[in-house]
C-alpha cells in the first residue's frame, strides 16, 4: 500500500487590504485641491487641471471629485455658515487641512443624501487623520457629528436607536 502525497500546505497567504474605493480616491483628490484653494487662492478650473493629471487620477470617482471640488468652492461661504456655529474658534485658526475636510464632509451631508451619515463622517476622520494635524480627527469628528445631528436628524436618531 502506497501513502499518498502529503505535502503540507502552503501557508494562506493574509488577504490584502481592499482597495480604496474610487469615492475615497475622490474625497482625497479634492482634499488636496481644496487645499489649494483656501491657501493659494487658486481657481478651481486651473486645480482641476493640475490635478486630473496627479498620478492615480483615474482611479478616482471623477464626477464625486468634480461634485465635491466644485460644490464646496461655490458654497463655500455656505458651508462656513452652517460650520461657524459649531466651531471652538474662528474659521481663520482653523487648520486648511480640517476646513477642507469639514467642507467635504459640509457638502456630502447636505447634497449627498446616498452616502450614508456614518459613512460620511468616518470617510472626513480617516481624511483628516491622513493629512491632518495629530488631532484634527477629533476635531473633525466632533463639528459634522454636531452637523449631521442637524442636517440628518432622523438618519442620526435611527443609528442611535
Amino acid at each position: 500500500m502506497t501513502e499518498p502525497n502529503t505535502r503540507p500546505k502552503a501557508p494562506a497567504r493574509p488577504k490584502k487590504a481592499a482597495d480604496k474605493s474610487g469615492r475615497t480616491r475622490a474625497r482625497e483628490f479634492a482634499l488636496q485641491a481644496l487645499y489649494q484653494h483656501l491657501v493659494g487662492r487658486n481657481e478651481a478650473g486651473d486645480i482641476d487641471v493640475f490635478t486630473r493629471d496627479l498620478s492615480g487620477f483615474h482611479k478616482c470617482d471623477s464626477a464625486h471629485y468634480d461634485a465635491l471640488l466644485h460644490g464646496c468652492i461655490a458654497q463655500g461661504s455656505e458651508l462656513d455658515q452652517a460650520l461657524l456655529p459649531l466651531l471652538d474658534r474662528p474659521m481663520a485658526e482653523v487648520s486648511p487641512i480640517e476646513h477642507g475636510v469639514l467642507w467635504i464632509g459640509a457638502y456630502e451631508l447636505k447634497h449627498c443624501l446616498d452616502v450614508p451619515l456614518r459613512v460620511v463622517i468616518n470617510e472626513c476622520i480617516e481624511l483628516a487623520k491622513a493629512f491632518g494635524g495629530t488631532d484634527g480627527h477629533k476635531y473633525v469628528n466632533g463639528v459634522l457629528h454636531k452637523l449631521g445631528q442637524q442636517w440628518r436628524a432622523a438618519e442620526a436618531a435611527a443609528q442611535r436607536g
